[in-house]
């Protein structure tokens, strides 16, 4: 059993958020790349718990973007990915890079495709869905929990007011979220290991394009708190009435 995990390159999330050229661009300078933690954590970990366990023989990692995220392909197969494979692109349209990661499950023969729920910079959380619908394999989105036996999937997912649970024929693809997995570090045996495990670069197969960003805007700076002593509750109730604004 083969599994295709979707990895992709992320702002730390201790970075300082700020724009450029006339905000329509991400300023990246300075900025501390990651894996996005929900692929990371949860995704990639899951999958490397199933390859331990005997149930799946292969990880490939799958990530959509220039030279600049071979350092964090690296980390990824260090912590346990078999092989590498990045699409020379730069894109930040959701279905222009399900397209791309489609394409390689497609010729790849894999049994499940993982991604994290959403990424921490755009909180998109289109992609799985897109990959699912352009294979026509289901879906399940949000997941907790992923159980294979044999041909067959067990999953579990937070609804509201409880869990649900499906059982699905393979091949499909989950979107992870908390309670998939425990985070992990890397050993010293995996990093080095690392260095010679493949990453194969390919171009990216033609597909549309159908977003794009036009500006950015940072929230609004927070109004300082004014504190009202309580020996004066009739201050309390002015500001109240004159001051404070229903959000």
């Amino acid at each position: 059993m083969k599994i295709l995990v979707c990895i992709s390159k992320t702002p730390d999330t201790t970075a300082k958020v700020t724009f450029t050229a006339n905000n329509t661009k991400f300023a990246e300078e300075g900025v501390q790349w990651i894996i996005n933690p929900y692929d990371e954590w949860y995704a990639l970990v899951r999958a490397i718990e199933l390859k331990e366990s005997g149930i799946v023989s292969a990880i490939h990692l799958i990530t959509v973007g220039i030279a600049d995220c071979d350092p964090i392909i690296r980390k990824a197969l260090a912590l346990g990915g078999d092989e590498a494979i990045r699409i020379n692109v730069n894109s930040q349209d959701s279905f222009y890079i399900a397209s791309q990661i489609a394409a390689v499950a497609k010729e790849g023969n894999y049994d499940l495709v993982l991604t994290g729920k959403e990424t921490i910079d755009y909180n998109g959380s289109a992609i799985g869905g897109m990959v699912a619908a352009l294979l026509e394999w289901p879906f399940i989105s949000h997941a907790t929990q992923l159980v294979l036996e044999n041909s067959q999937a067990t999953l579990v997912k937070e609804i509201e007011g409880g869990e649900q649970t499906d059982q699905v024929q393979l091949p499909i693809v989950v979107s992870c979220q908390k309670g998939m997995a425990e985070q992990r570090i890397p050993n010293m045996k995996g990093i080095m290991g690392a260095r010679t495990k493949p990453l194969t670069v390919r171009e990216p197969v033609a597909a549309d394009s159908f977003t794009s960003f036009v500006h950015f805007d940072l929230p609004a700076v927070k109004a300082g708190v004014k504190l009202v002593s309580a020996d004066h509750p009739e201050e309390l109730v002015r500001l109240l009435h004159e001051e404070a604004k229903v959000i």
